[in-house]
């Protein structure tokens, strides 16, 4: 799929079928997330992808009641998470960006854009999910306490296609000088 399309029709997807998504495939989306840039090359995010049936129902009992439903649905739900103080900090471990450590989710949304570009060009569909307590999922993925949770991220392949929400006219949110 060309990347105008995949920006064009990618949608949030919050149901999807049983089918299972494949270890190939979820290599291929996390070696192209990877390329998303950072930081000065800091290349602080982290990717941890649950297949995992008893897993993912044990993160479902943690999110939030719609969250739960909507994550229930899908084979695959990858965390995101960034080591901190390492985007927007020189390597003395001072701010060295207006954001300080701010610019960690600056990072993290090249990223997750990215990832979910990549899985839609293989006819994956995602849902980025913002809604969590990270401290109840920390455990549970072994994720250690120098990385903070950014987002989870329900994937599989769509059980149905939802319309294009409305977008503001492109002259409403483009300044021309």
């Amino acid at each position: 799929m060309e990347t105008k399309n995949c920006i064009s029709t990618r949608r949030s997807i919050r149901s999807f079928t049983d089918k299972a998504v494949s270890e190939n495939d979820i290599r291929i989306i996390a070696a192209l997330a990877q390329n998303a840039p950072s930081w000065k090359n800091s290349q602080t995010v982290r990717l941890c992808a649950v297949t995992d049936k008893k897993l993912l129902e044990e993160i479902c009992a943690v999110l939030p009641e719609r969250n739960g439903k909507i994550a229930g649905s899908a084979p695959l739900i990858f965390a995101v998470s960034s080591v901190t103080g390492k985007s927007g900090f020189s390597k003395e471990g001072t701010a060295d960006s207006i954001y300080g450590e701010g610019y960690t989710f600056f990072d993290c949304g090249l990223f997750v854009q990215s990832l979910c570009l990549a899985a839609c060009d293989l006819g994956l569909g995602t849902v980025i999910m913002g809604l969590f307590d990270p401290e109840k999922i920390r455990p549970l993925l072994n994720i250690p306490q120098g990385e903070n949770i950014i987002a989870l991220i329900p994937c599989g392949y769509a059980a149905e296609e939802p319309k294009a929400p409305p977008r503001l006219p492109t002259d409403e949110i483009l300044r021309l000088i």
